[in-house]
């Protein structure tokens, strides 16, 4: 996990930096000494996880978190143990360590990141798999919704490409790179610089070429090989 810490004394982001290097999976992108900066460097860039102090001069850490839009994951590393009500109010705080903090409290807390970590990846898989159930095309000014799965050839065809489903075709202003971007590799490979195909439908494979439906598509040495390592061989 990418990590930040932001601490306005010196010898705590020390200690910090120690423990977070027995740590494998911690990698430090930078170091703060106050949150305003630390504000304009996440305004640039992605982290995972904030190590965070709460009294700092002019701008604490609770402001600090109340100024984020999509706040990452957060550890809070302070001596003052009477936030911990208010800090636990946020979903995204992970933990909350109290200074001195030591290896097995701080290996404790950096677990419990990494299984929230693991259940916002789960989650958004999922909802990337649900989203790619379906797109919509734009024919003659009309969105038209398409079922992934009724896919079984695309072909490119000069400026358009022919979208050729199980109840109709779509021929659609498009490039085949473009809408190769919004397919799942789980369902489908571009087998030719002209045609994308659903390894599902697939019949018949003969030499360079696939039978799908009544359509015998070309494969090209170059993809022959991928296409190959997708079917289950026995």
């Amino acid at each position: 996990m990418n990590c930040i810490i932001i601490d306005d004394e010196q010898m705590a982001r020390v200690i910090v930096r120690t423990l977070c290097n027995q740590v494998t999976s911690l990698n430090i992108l930078q170091e703060f000494t106050n949150a305003i900066e630390a504000i304009k460097f996440l305004n640039e860039n992605h982290v995972d996880l904030i190590f965070l102090d709460i009294h700092m001069p002019n701008f604490s850490g609770l402001d600090f978190i109340k100024t984020l839009k999509d706040p990452p994951k957060i550890i809070f590393t302070t001596s003052d143990p009477k936030f911990a009500m208010e800090a636990f109010e946020y979903d995204f705080i992970v933990d909350y360590l109290l200074k001195p903090i030591e290896l097995p409290r701080f290996e404790k807390a950096i677990v419990k990141a990494e299984k929230l970590q693991l259940i916002k990846t789960e989650i958004t898989t999922k909802k990337d798999s649900e989203l790619k159930n379906d797109f919509y095309v734009n024919i003659d000014r009309r969105l038209i919704k398409i079922d992934l799965s009724s896919i079984y050839l695309i072909e490119a065809k000069g400026d358009y490409i022919n979208i050729k489903t199980e109840d109709k075709n779509y021929v659609v202003h498009s490039t085949l790179k473009k809408i190769e971007e919004k397919l799942p590799d789980s369902l489908f490979l571009k087998v030719h610089r002209s045609y994308i195909i659903n390894v599902k439908k697939i019949i018949d494979i003969e030499d360079n070429s696939v039978l799908i439906k009544k359509d015998v598509v070309p494969v090209s040495r170059s993809n022959r090989p991928e296409l190959m390592k997708r079917l289950d061989l026995l």
